[in-house]
């Protein structure tokens, strides 16, 4: 923390107070040197050399005010000012005192290395410096434990060392620095228990400890510590109780002690005597037992947060009139009994929220004030719903719309304006919030609701704008903003129809640095818990950890069930992760979007209620009009019945598709198609073939025409189209809309220019893919894999990954094509089939074999087209030795022989060694016989990104050691097609042929009966 002389909001005197102390103590103990600018007086060699020992081993370069080469102990190292020896520009800095032997000898009192992110260890060398008085080193980079040796720096006053990467115990031996009145370790990376050694320290002033891993009891004997002023103990792991003894620290103004889970209770009578506290925050802490009145003899107090504990009983009226209290936090306990009738002036900001409060309001309720009253059972009129609107909807029993549902669905672009991406409306969520505030949609469809103050932060901002840099995601738009919140934030869906929904969570880290920067700064973590419906769905849940690296999209569903017509979402920031990095006060949950759906056909209109006062003019003119427009309405369905008959059976069955897809009619696509001209045929697949088409606005679309003689009927078609509109993603084709028309069955997708990527690599297109192509064709890939298996809605696994089934756009970005074989899988189930449906040479043998079907088949075939990407050869080859024919097989000899790089397309006259051997590694990992030995799609992306370590591959696949590889052209060729055409709908392929031309080309297992070999692979390509 960088300690300024600035002026501050009366909430952040904490920090002017340490400025305080810290000039005073400073001065005194430097008071001694007033005679300091003596020519003759020199530095202690021993001190010099350990110095510019020091600065060597921290890359360190002293600044140009002082000479460490020459005489370290000059310019504004011999300042009495300590505002000078704090000024941002002498860093690094020492301060010596010059006084000893007469003034001819120098000592240094004080290092201070602050925020230049420096690396390393603290060194021995130091101790070579006996009368340093003043160590501050945060904001660094330094690592490993904290040495015991600074216990033997007996004259040290002030250790800072907050905002660093330091490991393991705090040493008993710093008990030993009886002077210490500044102990300043936050988010530093301690752990473990308070040295009982500490009871030595007498002189405490300011502790600082937030933000580590502390456990264990907060020790009795830091109530004998009768001098300080700060003491902060929030987001550890410590246990209750907190201890009677604090009732000795009436030297106390602020005292922050955060998150308790374990041990027993605490009660507030320790507080009695803390009559200088401005600041008293003890949230979450297991507080028990009543507020008592007692508390308004604290007469400084500026700052009162009580929240998320178990107090009980009645709000004392005293507390209401304090004249030097602004902020009040006392929500999430169960308080009851009314609001007090009378309050200062100087109170603005009131959380009472998830109480068990009743009554009337009071009169001094205005919109001008920060109130939260969510959750209570307060009785409210007509001017209480004018000044806090929608609070009647968010008292405990939900009451709007109860037992009568209006709506079964809603989406949130939250702290953003209305979007519509791929299609889907999200709602505009950015009306201010506050530290005690709540907004409930004019509709009543849904809620939000916030508590909490940011400390240390002056900006006090809920609402974080990230200029659309997210990455991973097709709907940038969508993480545009983000919702924070400092400790509690609530979204609720009000008037809900019952039933189960799936409500989806888009989150976004874009207010952290990258944590491979290697930065103080990288050491951030947004931790916070979410829960849904009161069950706890993420506990710890990280943020950027979660999405492999900041400013990258992360989406997690959940399936929970509605009951009582209403769905409450709730972030909460429980203490972890750090609170003063990358700067003062960030913290707290973030979100970017909400979507609601139901995962049942709804029956409830979803339309808002009306205004009351236009019911009556409505009523009148629906009863003068009605008549007429039935009549009318007869004589038109009477003339259109037989010819609209048919097609709106057709149209019906996408009704219960949403959001629904575009629609065109049979007339539209035959002109755009020129009557499906076979000069405009792109090829044919199982389901019928795939035509070029240009719309009438100029689009160039690929209708896929279904062919009447499959067995997809309209329920498969219907379900085809759901699937295809449910997942949207820039490395998937995107369905554009669909046909039914009387027995027709059409598609239509994007246009794909660049064909297939089976063609890129060994047909006779033009394409240049040097390695940076190939390589993000391959990353782009399994992202919209690991999209279709873990974030898409539903889950799909697509079951026939190939090359020929990955199309390519202008720029040569990949799409995923082709979902007519995907299955659809329940969470948690997997799926087994009699009839495995694929291709040969890419299927899983757990798929070919047994038909046991999981998103792993899709690693299986995904790892196949890696490879073939980098070797720019099929799967199997005849036209090379016998030891090359199978890819699979020649990839596991050159990497048992330590000749991976062999395996590379010739073609490549350059490439990225690192990046191709990961590559490789991480196909060699997805072709695992195992299916539990190959990692999930999520896992190949950040193996292939560099986010994480690839993992060693040590197991030859058995297929490989135990198939037997030979020709069985006489028996397969016999009973099998030869070229089965390819279904996408971006090639303008006219021919057949395929580039594996021969099924005698695969490798079949021995013990496997050919006929029954072929059966499983019939469905083929």
């Amino acid at each position: 923390m960088a300690l300024r002389l600035m002026m501050k909001p009366p909430l952040s005197s904490s920090k002017g107070l340490l400025f305080f102390y810290l000039v005073v103590l400073f001065s005194c103990s430097q008071s001694i040197n007033a005679q300091t600018n003596q020519t003759n007086a020199t530095t202690d060699p021993s001190e010099v050399r350990a110095l510019i020992s020091i600065f060597q081993q921290w890359d360190l370069q002293a600044p140009d005010t002082w000479n460490i080469s020459g005489e370290p102990c000059s310019g504004t190292a011999l300042t009495t000012s300590f505002s000078e020896f704090e000024d941002p520009s002498n860093n690094p800095a020492i301060r010596c005192d010059c006084s000893f032997n007469a003034s001819t000898v120098c000592h240094i009192t004080s290092l201070r290395v602050f925020g230049l992110d420096k690396r390393g260890v603290i060194p021995e060398e130091i101790l070579e410096l006996p009368y340093l008085d003043f160590l501050k080193i945060d904001k660094n980079f330094f690592s490993g434990p904290l040495p015991a040796f600074i216990g033997n720096l007996s004259k040290l006053g002030l250790l800072s060392i907050a905002q660093n990467n330091f490991s393991g115990p705090i040493p008993k031996e710093i008990g030993n620095l009886k002077k210490l009145y500044l102990l300043y370790i936050n988010s530093c990376g301690l752990s473990g228990e308070i040295p009982s050694s500490f009871a030595n320290l007498k002189e405490m002033r300011i502790v600082w400890a937030s933000d580590n891993a502390f456990t264990g009891k907060i020790p009795d004997f830091v109530g004998n510590w009768t001098k300080l002023t700060q003491l902060r103990f929030e987001g550890n792991s410590f246990e209750g109780p907190i201890p009677s003894s604090f009732s000795n620290l009436t030297s106390l103004n602020s005292l922050r002690i955060g998150d308790i889970y374990n041990g027993s209770s605490s009660s507030l009578d320790f507080v009695r005597n803390l009559k200088n506290l401005t600041d008293l925050v003890l949230r979450n802490v297991l507080l028990t037992g009543n507020l008592p009145s007692y508390i308004m003899e604290l007469q400084s107090l500026q700052k009162l947060d009580l929240s998320f504990n178990n107090l009980t009983g009645q709000i004392p009226s005293t507390l209401f009139n304090m004249n030097s209290l602004i902020y009040l936090f006392l929500g999430n306990n169960s308080l009851s009994g009314s609001v007090p009738s009378q309050k200062s002036e100087t109170l603005q900001t009131i959380d009472l929220s998830y109480n068990f409060l009743s009554g009337n309001l009071p009169s001094w309720v205005n919109s001008r004030l920060q109130l939260n009253f969510v959750a209570n059972n307060f009785t409210l009129n007509s001017s209480n719903i004018r000044v806090l609107p929608g609070l009647e909807c968010l008292q405990r029993s939900f009451p709007c719309f109860r037992n009568a549902p209006r709506y079964a669905n809603f989406s949130l672009n939250c702290g953003g304006p209305a979007i519509i991406p791929d299609g889907i409306q999200f709602e505009a969520e950015n009306r201010t919030l506050g530290p005690a505030k709540f907004n409930v949609t004019s509709t009543q469809k849904w809620a939000v609701s916030n508590a909490g103050l940011f400390a240390d932060r002056q900006n006090q901002q809920f609402v974080e704008n990230n200029g659309g840099q997210v990455r991973s995601t097709n709907t940038p738009e969508l993480y545009e903003t983000s919702r924070l919140s400092p400790g509690s934030l609530r979204y609720y869906g009000l008037g809900l129809e019952n039933g189960l929904y799936t409500v989806r969570l888009f989150f976004a880290e874009t207010g952290f640095p990258e944590r491979t920067s290697g930065s103080w700064r990288s050491l951030a973590r947004r931790v916070f818990d979410v829960y849904i419906q009161g069950a706890r769905r993420l506990r710890d849940f990280d943020i950027s950890k979660e999405a492999g690296g900041v400013q990258r999209a992360i989406s997690r569903n959940f399936t929970t069930n509605v009951t009582e017509n209403h769905l409450e979402i709730h972030l909460f920031w429980a203490g972890k992760g750090t609170s003063g990095t990358p700067e003062d006060g960030y913290y707290g949950p973030s979100i970017s979007a909400i979507s609601v759906v139901p995962n049942f056909i709804p029956t409830v209109s979803g339309i808002p209620p009306s205004n009351p006062k236009e019911k009556n003019y409505t009523a009148l003119i629906a009863g003068v009009t009605v008549p007429v427009v039935a009549l009318a309405l007869i004589l038109i369905f009477a003339i259109i019945y037989v010819k609209r008959k048919k097609e709106d059976d057709d149209e019906e069955v996408l009704l219960g598709i949403s959001p629904r897809p575009n629609t065109f009619t049979y007339s539209e696509l035959k002109a755009a198609t020129e009557d499906f001209s076979p000069s405009n045929k792109l090829g044919e697949g199982g389901f019928g073939p795939v035509y070029k088409g240009t719309l009438s606005d100029g689009r160039v679309v690929a209708v896929k025409q279904l062919s009447v003689a499959s067995n997809q009927g309209k329920d498969q078609f219907v379900a085809e189209i759901a699937t295809i509109s449910a997942v949207q993603h820039r490395n998937l084709v995107k369905l554009l809309g669909c046909c039914i028309g009387g027995n027709r069955r059409l598609l239509v997708y994007e246009y794909l220019v660049n064909k297939s990527l089976d063609q890129a690599l060994w047909g006779k297109e033009d394409l240049h893919l040097d390695w940076p192509t190939r390589f993000n064709i391959c990353l782009s890939t399994a992202r919209g894999l690991a999209y279709l298996h873990e974030e898409s809605m539903p889950r799909i696994v697509h079951r026939d990954v190939k090359a020929s089934n990955i199309l390519l756009d202008a720029v040569l970005c990949p799409k995923i094509s082709d979902f007519g074989l995907a299955k659809l899988y329940d969470d948690k189930k997997t799926h087994i089939t009699t009839r495995a449906a694929g291709t040969i040479g890419y299927l899983a043998p757990e798929y070919a074999m047994r038909g046991h079907l999981t998103e792993k088949v899709d690693v299986f075939g995904f790892g196949v087209l890696a490879l073939e990407i980098i070797s720019g050869r099929p799967n199997s080859y005849n036209s090379v030795e016998n030891d090359r024919i199978y890819l699979l097989e020649w990839a596991w000899t050159l990497h048992e022989n330590n000749q991976l790089l062999s395996l590379l397309d010739p073609k490549l006259v350059e490439f990225d060694e690192d990046e191709a051997l990961r590559m490789i590694r991480v196909a060699l990992l997805c072709i695992q016989a195992s299916p539990s030995m190959r990692p999930p799609m999520s896992r190949v992306v950040g193996m292939l990104a560099g986010d994480i370590e690839v993992t060693n591959v040590t197991t030859k696949p058995s297929y490989i050691t135990d198939w037997d590889f030979k020709d069985v052209t006489g028996t397969f060729m016999d009973e099998s097609q030869t070229s089965i055409p390819s279904d996408h709908s971006g090639s303008d392929i006219k021919s057949k042929n395929k580039i594996i031309s021969d099924a005698d080309d695969q490798p079949v297992p021995s013990p496997v009966n050919i006929s029954g070999f072929r059966e499983s692979f019939g469905e083929g390509r």
